[in-house]
């Protein structure tokens, strides 16, 4: 009865797609995260805990500024360009991605002046020394490049998830290959620094080129001519989509950094650098889940949200990736310490006490991947800013707390109740606008209330 079911299941053609294009990613960031370890067992065995936790806090610190501010564009381009593709119409196509160019350069200049201006000011307090502040200063500069996610969103309108694929390789592999370089030969703190900086930097360069070879390829001129207020008059609910967005995604989106930062802030550097070993394992063996959302919101989108079809794909989508979840975790429990002592050295298996804390949650983050992309479908793009604020608000109050009581495993402890948090506040509204579907219309009625 089962494979009658799982036969049935893969009958359907967009079932089928979703699948095929998480394949890919999954194939790469398999990949990646064998390099990304690669690079952190480097960096961890080259330098002393202390000093490996302040490389963690600077990468952090830029990465969490550029989080804040960033707008989801990519997103905004699957929302607003695939059903401009779908008519055909590549001026209204050029607008999308010409609003969302614009969005990444002010948004990236804007996080690239904050974080320049606060850091002087912030480094004490995150346990960033006074030596390395202008390294980390250097840092900031790729808040801009980290910032664009239009590249990413014009891959997956045009279904090139398999360059997607490729350039999730690029930037662990050089991040490895420059640790391995800067720890046989001696580089220091320094060199780590610089070869985790051209690493991100060549990683979010070589996304552009592919998006502008597929541009060209596809016959699509101008697409990448930024412009903010022509294309946003021109597109009915642009700018309450991509704020609402941006609010939502930058709260959660900053969740990883900014808990490496307080945990750095809070407790030191070596610390920091448990949890961020721990977090690491944690966001590898919850990928899949990762993977799934970025095939699956494309592909709904294309649907009549009105019938049960998108909804029948969540659950079947939620099951599998559940139960991949489930596979994981046992392998990470049976797996996970003997792990980090052999990529980290012994001095780093405490992390391993942080990781069986937060599988704890890994299945949970698995199986409610769809519910944001539902929502996103039904237009309630406000209930999902209202669930991940709320979720986010709770985390940090218990990150606080707990940390306070119980000390690293604190921190622990609290990520996992902000993943079930985020995961409850976000099945509400799912469930209420499956209910409340009849009401809705063909691609993301704007008119939808929250």
């Amino acid at each position: 009865m089962k494979s009658v079911s799982m036969k049935h299941w893969f009958s359907d053609g967009v079932f089928r797609t979703i699948v095929r294009n998480a394949s890919y990613l999954g194939s790469s960031k398999l990949v990646g995260a064998l390099l990304g370890l690669i690079a952190l067992a480097c960096a961890g065995r080259g330098l002393t805990p202390a000093l490996f936790g302040t490389l963690v806090i600077i990468h952090s610190y830029a990465n969490g500024v550029g989080a804040l501010v960033k707008f989801q564009t990519w997103q905004f381009i699957v929302r607003y360009g695939t059903p401009a593709l779908g008519r055909g119409d590549v001026d209204e196509f050029r607008d999308v991605t010409g609003f969302a160019f614009g969005l990444d350069l002010a948004s990236g200049l804007i996080g690239l002046a904050g974080g320049l201006v606060l850091l002087p000011f912030l480094a004490e307090w995150f346990g960033i020394p006074a030596e390395d502040v202008r390294l980390a200063m250097l840092y900031c500069t790729l808040i801009p490049t980290m910032t664009a996610a239009t590249p990413t969103g014009i891959l997956r309108v045009l279904d090139r998830f398999d360059q997607i694929a490729v350039q999730q390789m690029v930037t662990p592999a050089l991040r490895a290959l420059g640790g391995v370089i800067s720890y046989f030969g001696g580089f220091g703190f320094a060199g780590f620094v610089m070869t985790w900086y051209l690493a991100d930097l060549l990683g979010d360069l070589c996304l552009w080129f592919m998006s502008v070879q597929e541009l060209r390829r596809r016959g699509i001129r101008g697409a990448l001519r930024p412009g903010l207020f022509g294309p946003g008059r021109r597109l009915s609910g642009a700018w309450d989509f991509v704020w609402t967005t941006n609010f939502a995604h930058s709260i959660w989106a900053a969740w990883g950094p900014v808990s490496n930062l307080i945990v750095g802030a809070l407790l030191g550097p070596t610390s920091a650098g448990l949890f961020k070993i721990a977090a690491t394992f944690f966001d590898s063996a919850s990928k899949p889940a990762d993977l799934m959302s970025r095939s699956f919101y494309p592909e709904i989108m294309r649907l009549d949200p009105t019938t049960r079809h998108p909804w029948q794909l969540a659950i079947r989508s939620a099951l599998i990736s559940g139960g991949i979840g489930f596979v994981i975790l046992l392998a990470v429990i049976l797996g996970g310490e003997p792990v980090i002592g052999l990529v980290f050295g012994k001095r780093y298996v405490e992390a391993y006490d942080l990781l069986q804390l937060m599988t704890a949650s890994l299945i949970v983050t698995m199986a409610s991947f769809p519910l944001e992309s539902l929502l996103y479908m039904a237009g309630r793009q406000r209930s999902a800013l209202v669930a991940e604020g709320t979720a986010a608000a709770g985390y940090a109050v218990l990150l606080f707390v707990l940390i306070h009581f119980f000390g690293i495993t604190g921190a622990g402890l609290a990520y996992v109740a902000g993943v079930c948090l985020k995961a409850l506040f976000m099945f509400m509204p799912t469930l209420w606008a499956y209910r409340a579907r009849g009401t809705l219309s063909h691609i993301m009625a704007e008119e939808v209330p929250a």
